[in-house]
């Protein structure tokens, strides 16, 4: 039996830096394509190329069929028929009607100038602006005709202030939504609160001592428990990584965490409200559904696409996606979130003797055994269930499967960001999640 997948795939991306005022790069972007993916004898054959009439795809098609057969050369495999539906239907975000280039110049040298004149004090401001539109049609030989629109704009601000030793000292905070730059807000009322934090946390920064190293108690932010949920948890849980040899592919049934953490990799739709990055069928025409990674503490579920879901014996669910037009589908996280508990913030602070609450990090990378690293920007010294100093720069490390099983409180603050890429062979625009953590793990220090 042979399987036939096409899309049609249009990218369009826009940049825009300032520094203190100058504006250093005002970009555009724009790509299209077609592609074309077979399954014959086992084999995939895929082909791209820049025309998106009838007659190139079907040219791709063909192309594509070529280049299985080609493959089939090794000696056909046995693989039974791909697993997966399915869909019809479009999905188009609305927002607010596009702006140009220009005018978002005009809109964040009027922001610039709003943040120098408020914080005459800091050494440098820099602001990026960012947003991207993918549409995409998918259609296969199963019958699946679906358009899919995702759409993000982000904005990172970045506060540089001399620190006590006269090194310079930095933080950034982001701010993402779904839809274009349109959809930011960028009068000075809507920053007044986003800035004032950041720069109180800076001045903070400034006077940082250094954190006691070793394993501690800390509370995890909502935003740096969604970074653990992706990168430690998320990857190991993708079933093309689990063939090639996660630890996670013998756990299935068994605990990874306690029984306060439920992880999902959601489709499209949590808490009755759209998610940021909203995919109804992915890249092979696959209806997506949520896959519950872990519940109540339990490994549960894997993502998976149709050549991985065949393999493994379970349900496809609609995780294959593709970031450029001529990019192949893979396995690939969509809003990855760790499900909101009962506890509230404040109070998982006063319970802390000795340790600290981590707020940012700058970036972090884990492997398939669930061993993770991440950078940790922003954090303060708790002391008998108050906070203390800022700390400087350090770093988070551990396992995430021996992390999560310390997880004895679990906020009931939710929050989305959709403002980074997540990497594996490709970018990928994805968005996370979630509520504090308090957990034990190590930290860099002293």
């Amino acid at each position: 039996m042979t399987y036939l997948e096409t899309r049609s795939h249009q990218l369009r991306k826009r940049r825009i830096l300032m520094v203190d005022g100058a504006l250093t790069q005002n970009s555009q972007t724009a790509d299209a394509g077609a592609s074309a993916r077979v399954m014959q004898d086992g084999y995939w054959g895929f082909a791209a190329g820049t025309d998106t009439s009838e007659a190139a795809i079907a040219k791709l098609a063909d192309d594509a069929k070529r280049n299985a057969s080609a493959m089939a050369r090794f000696g056909l495999k046995d693989l039974q028929p791909l697993s997966g539906g399915s869909y019809k239907g479009e999905h188009v975000f609305k927002g607010k009607p596009a702006i140009s280039q220009k005018e978002c110049v005009e809109r964040l040298q009027a922001l610039n100038a709003w943040a120098r004149q408020r914080y005459p004090g800091l050494k440098s401001i820099r602001f990026i602006l960012s947003d991207e539109h993918h549409t995409k049609r998918v259609a296969n030989s199963l019958g699946a005709n679906a358009l899919n629109s995702i759409q993000r704009a982000l904005c990172y601000v970045v506060f540089t202030a001399d620190g006590n030793d006269g090194a310079p000292v930095e933080l950034m905070e982001q701010r993402s939504c779904k839809g274009s730059l349109a959809d930011i807000d960028f009068n000075p009322q809507a920053w007044e609160g986003f800035c004032d934090d950041l720069h109180g946390h800076l001045r903070a920064k400034c006077e940082a001592v250094p954190a006691r190293g070793g394993n501690q108690t800390v509370v995890l932010s909502p935003s740096l428990a969604g970074m653990l949920a992706h990168e430690a948890m998320g990857h190991p849980c993708e079933a093309d990584i689990v063939l090639g040899g996660a630890v996670t592919a013998g756990l299935v049934g068994q605990r990874v965490a306690s029984d306060l953490v439920t992880m999902i990799d959601v489709a499209h739709t949590f808490g009755g409200q759209e998610t940021m990055i909203p995919v109804y069928s992915d890249d092979e025409g696959t209806p997506a559904s949520d896959a519950v990674l872990i519940k109540n503490g339990i490994l549960t579920q894997f993502m998976s696409s149709r050549e991985t879901a065949t393999r493994l014996g379970i349900t496809a669910t609609g995780s294959a996606r593709a970031y450029a037009p001529a990019d192949e589908p893979l396995v690939r996280m969509r809003n990855t979130v760790i499900v909101p508990g009962t506890s509230k913030l404040d109070e998982m602070i006063a319970g802390v003797d000795q340790g600290y609450l981590l707020m940012k990090t700058g970036n972090g990378q884990a492997d398939s055994t669930t061993e993770f690293m991440f950078g940790i920007t922003l954090a303060y010294e708790i002391n008998q269930g108050k906070l203390g100093r800022a700390i400087r720069d350090t770093t988070l490390s551990g396992s995430a499967i021996k992390v999560l099983q310390t997880a004895d409180a679990v906020s009931d603050d939710m929050y989305w960001t959709c403002s980074g890429y997540c990497g594996k062979k490709q970018p990928m625009v994805v968005s996370m999640g979630g509520p504090a953590l308090r957990v034990k793990a190590h930290l860099g220090g002293e």
